[in-house]
């Protein structure tokens, strides 16, 4: 196990080289959010999900729902080290004509399941999924990762409600809680807290973590999957900016790119050198 968290722990270093760079040269995206949420997408894609590169469509696989849609860089500096699209594809984030917009697009990207990027959206799609799967008698599992700030959104609450009633197994919702949103603080722009407690008060099993510790991480997954009867909440403490200490706990950084000078320090900080 120990091999296993030490190669997770690198991949999320070198995806976090790339959302770096990919951001530097686009000029345009989230930086601090798409550097928090990675170790979980980095987990889900290389430890948990099913999925197949060279099948992007292959009904058998789990799906994926980033409701936190501007984390965009996060999921397709992903897809690429998975092989769903060449990695060079990512220096044209959000350039005319890309296939990479700013929000993922399911009629663009190879791999990405559903469009999102009007928060509040991803879970009620994700759940629907969840449902559809329940139906067919398929044992397919969905995985949402949403933003703290997100879950002021009204339509998150209405979709946990009914995931929890629907006993909705197959559901597993990924809080990225970074406390930090475009304004500010999540708790002064609307306080979401105690997250858990609401999840739980709608029926959900609920499992709180050190977003960025990978055994915690592949842990609660482990067990969201193993556990019956309802849908699973993991609430993940993460650092807006995590690895970069210009960008960390910024909310100033939630949609800024790095600039020519902050570049080099950024890829020092991830012991990048090229």
């Amino acid at each position: 196990m120990k091999e296993k968290i030490a190669d997770l722990e690198e991949k999320a270093r070198r995806l976090r080289v790339a959302i770096v760079k990919t951001l530097h040269k686009s000029q345009s995206g989230h930086t601090g959010g798409s550097l928090s949420a990675i170790d979980m997408v980095c987990a889900l894609y290389f430890h948990k999900m099913r999925h197949n590169p060279q099948d992007p469509s292959w009904e058998g696989r789990d799906r994926f729902v980033l409701s936190k849609g501007h984390a965009a860089p996060a999921l397709y500096v992903t897809l690429a080290e998975c092989g769903y699209f060449p990695a060079e594809d990512l220096m044209m984030l959000r350039r005319l004509g890309s296939h990479l917009q700013g929000h993922p697009d399911s009629k663009g990207t190879p791999g990405v399941d559903v469009c999102t990027g009007s928060l509040g959206q991803g879970l009620s799609m994700a759940n629907g999924m969840a449902l559809g799967f329940k139906l067919d008698g398929k044992d397919n599992r969905v995985y949402a990762v949403l933003g703290d700030g997100e879950l002021q959104e009204g339509q998150i609450w209405e979709a946990a409600m009914a995931a929890g009633h629907y006993k909705s197994d197959n559901l597993c919702a990924l809080i990225d809680s970074n406390g930090l949103q475009i304004d500010g603080d999540v708790s002064k722009v609307m306080n979401v807290a105690s997250i858990g407690d609401k999840f739980k008060a709608f029926g959900w099993n609920v499992i709180e973590i050190d977003g960025h510790d990978m055994g915690q991480i592949i842990s609660a997954l482990d067990k969201a999957e193993a556990h019956k009867g309802a849908p699973t909440a993991i609430i993940a403490k993460t650092v807006k900016g995590k690895g970069v200490h210009l960008f960390e706990n910024k909310a100033s950084y939630h949609g800024v790119t790095p600039n020519d000078e902050e570049l080099p320090e950024a890829l020092r900080c991830l012991g990048c050198c090229d």
